[in-house]
């Protein structure tokens, strides 16, 4: 609820995001979410910069529109550059990856793909990530699928003033 209580509910301009307008239609459901999502996105371990590579690739791989416009505000916020945005597109093969990068974007392809992070791409996480950013990561990748999903199935329209970018 402290996301709430900070204002994450609303855009910029005050109003409310329609994601959360949406999922006001069950405030139980809303209430009991929010304390998960505030720890992913405020309170985990992960940087924001890892944070936000791991939500865009979600945004990709699960074509959901409206993940990947409000989060390409915020890695931009984050300091990840719109080339770096663009190279998330490509995903985790692309040239100018650290391996750590690289292995964290695979970690998303990995779990939406086969339901579990690969051997090889844990041994490189492992080698810069604690168990605790591991784990972090995991359910951040899960929690963007989730939401990914009810807002490609509920048909969430992107916010007034977030470009269409995916």
């Amino acid at each position: 609820m402290e996301l709430y209580a900070r204002g994450g509910l609303s855009g910029p301009d005050g109003s409310t995001l329609n994601i959360f307008a949406t999922l006001a239609n069950h405030p139980a459901l809303l209430r009991r979410w929010l304390v998960f999502a505030t720890h992913v996105l405020a309170k985990s371990s992960l940087t924001p910069r890892d944070r936000e590579l791991a939500i865009l690739r979600v945004g990709v791989v699960c074509g959901s529109n409206y993940e990947f416009a409000q989060h390409h505000v915020i890695a931009q916020r984050c300091g990840i550059t719109i080339a770096e945005i663009d190279q998330v597109r490509v995903g985790p093969a692309h040239h100018e990856w650290s391996p750590t990068e690289s292995a964290l974007l695979s970690a998303v392809d990995e779990l939406h793909r086969d339901s579990r992070i690969g051997d090889d791409t844990w041994r490189t996480l492992a080698t810069t990530f604690s168990t605790e950013q591991i784990l972090d990561l995991i359910f951040t990748i899960g929690n963007y699928h989730l939401v990914s999903f009810a807002l490609n199935s509920i048909g969430v329209e992107l916010d007034d003033g977030i470009a269409d970018v995916l």
